[in-house]
């Protein structure tokens, strides 16, 4: 079919949906909205079959439903409505939550319904619910009513018509910075972290701490550190801890209130955005020993399992700045020391990395002096991985990698994916060339031809697509939460595998030719030859771009790279 994507932004669901879509033979357009588009006119343009909104937050109009068959996705089970889907699912802690695929008509998410899927709801904040288990649920509710659609047969059912046990939803309020309210002084830490996690992506809980106002991103429960509640009680890794009326909290980010006619302020760690308003505070290392406390939260873990290790980590929006990159480097030349066979890079669920932190870069005294200090972060970690040849690496996705962070994963000597997993391994959308060996790794695994294209089309791909050009040697079809437990059961079996130890002598003797015939060095100087030339050229587009992302500056209109077939289905 046909099928035009309509959305605010071509976010992680609508690439998904994109990418999903092309998958199965569709042909797939998108159309970015505001309120301000003449939506009619470009739906002419794009003349589709069928019209899905995957995240729309502006309404169809009449004269676009009622000429063509257009399905909203929403956030929410049958019968929920309203803005604040997620937030409301994460705020209640709801056990279950679900999505409805639903045609657009008259009133906000009251149109008939075509397909919904609900799923039990883990305690993860709402970016990660939405980018995992909401993702999963509006994936298999899309493909259902797509084809439904394309029968002609079926007929959907009323809203009005279903009995009230048939929907489990209600219509609810926006959920506004009123009900975001912490007080410090008798909230538990449970009700702390669901009121954060309610808000962590955006729009952030408005809160005052040390005498100014700021927007606190993120939520995780600590579960050693006590202190008079409202207090700073220590900081790891950017994030700072701060104590409830029973207990202590980790925020990872903080945002500052945007001024009166001023752009979106940038959300940077927490330690960052203080700076020296910053009380003296112990810095809590990373847990990267057996016998630390499981209870206390960091961004970086490290554990072993026999003869395999995991080095665990996650950051706020997959986005590694420079003290990210020099941290996991540390971390990970910990984890090579350890007696193991096997070294499992990644393994959480949610995002593994986006590369360069460019709300950090943006927020910057000298942005260019940031980014090409982030940049060479990034390689120093990445050849830390290219160069290990003592054991297999493995780079274990439980969620989407893009830019560097799809290049840090194919350093590795496999890549595990879960079937639900976004890859975008390219880099012009942000106007740059890029680095991380991608000149080296990139063409080893799909060839010269096919990496050229990866780079100039700039598509999303789904973990299938990737595995049919040699980006991704195994797909784990489950759940999110399950994720973990499947790497670390087969990252056991391959570290007692007895091919194992000839397969890393194999390795090693490979890397050796490989460095011979071409220095890994000469990769790194004519990558970044590039990158210095862009970041520290004030007229390049990247600056630009780079500061419409961290303002989020609504893009309109038809992305010309988007309208054609995807190119990896």
């Amino acid at each position: 079919m046909r099928i035009l994507l309509i959305a605010g932004a071509f976010n992680s669901l609508t690439q998904r949906v994109y990418a999903e879509l092309g998958e199965r033979g569709h042909h797939v357009g998108v159309e970015l909205v505001t309120r301000e588009t003449p939506l009619l006119e470009a739906v002419r343009r794009h003349a589709p079959e069928l019209i899905v909104a995957p995240m729309l937050k502006t309404a169809v109009p009449r004269e676009v439903w009622s000429a063509y068959t257009c399905l909203i996705v929403h956030p929410g089970p049958v019968g929920d409505r309203g803005p604040s889907s997620v937030d409301w699912a994460v705020h209640l802690g709801a056990a279950r939550w679900g999505v409805t695929v639903l045609q657009a008509n008259d009133e906000m998410d009251a149109g008939d319904i075509w397909a919904a899927a609900d799923f039990p709801v883990p305690e993860v904040g709402k970016s990660d619910l939405y980018r995992n288990e909401i993702a999963d649920g509006a994936v298999e509710a899309v493909l259902t009513a797509v084809a439904r659609v394309a029968s002609g047969t079926h007929r959907p059912q009323p809203q009005a018509a279903l009995p009230d046990a048939a929907q489990p939803g209600r219509p609810r309020p926006p959920f506004r910075q009123e009900l975001r309210r912490i007080d410090w002084r008798s909230d538990s830490t449970d009700t702390v972290v669901r009121t954060l996690r309610a808000a962590d992506s955006q729009p952030g809980v408005r809160d005052e701490l040390l005498g100014e106002s700021w927007y606190l991103h993120g939520g995780h429960p600590e579960g050693t550190l006590t202190g008079r509640p409202g207090e700073l009680l220590a900081t790891r890794g950017g994030a700072i801890c701060r104590a409830t009326a029973d207990g202590a909290v980790w925020i990872p980010e903080l945002r500052a209130p945007r001024a009166l006619g001023q752009p979106r302020t940038p959300k940077l760690p927490a330690t960052l955005a203080l700076g020296d308003r910053l009380p003296r505070l112990p810095e809590l290392p990373a847990p990267l020993g057996p016998g630390d406390d499981p209870r206390t939260w960091s961004d970086i873990r490290y554990r072993e399992d026999g003869p395999a290790g995991f080095l665990e980590f996650s950051f706020p929006g997959g986005a590694m700045s420079t003290g990210h990159c020099r941290r996991l480097l540390a971390a990970y030349r910990h984890a090579c020391a350890r007696p193991t066979s096997v070294l499992v890079l990644g393994g959480r669920r949610d995002f593994f990395s986006n590369g360069i932190h460019l709300h950090v870069i943006e927020a910057a005294a000298d942005p260019a002096e940031e980014s090409w200090a982030n940049i060479n972060a990034m390689d120093d970690l990445v050849h830390a991985v290219l160069t290990t040849t003592d054991r297999l690496v493995v780079a274990a996705l439980g969620g989407n990698a893009a830019a560097g962070g799809a290049m840090l994963a194919l350093a590795a000597d496999e890549v595990w994916c879960r079937s639900a997993v976004v890859l975008n391994p390219h880099y012009r959308l942000m106007g740059l060339y890029g680095s991380e060996y991608w000149t080296y790794t990139l063409p080893g695994r799909a060839g010269p031809e096919v990496a050229g294209q990866l780079m100039a089309r700039a598509l999303p791909m789904t973990a299938a697509a990737g595995a049919r050009l040699g980006l991704v040697d195994r797909i784990l079809d489950c759940t999110a939460q399950d994720f973990a437990a499947r790497t670390a059961r087969l990252a056991v079996r391959l570290a007692s595998a007895p091919a194992t130890q000839a397969r890393i002598a194999a390795k090693k003797a490979s890397r050796e030719r490989d460095e011979a015939e071409r220095p890994l060095a000469v990769y790194r100087e004519e990558e970044l030859a590039r990158m210095h030339r862009t970041f520290f050229d004030p007229d390049e587009p990247y600056h630009a771009l780079r500061r419409a992302f961290v303002r989020k500056e609504p893009a309109s209109g038809a992305p010309a790279h988007l309208n054609t077939s995807p190119a990896w289905a």
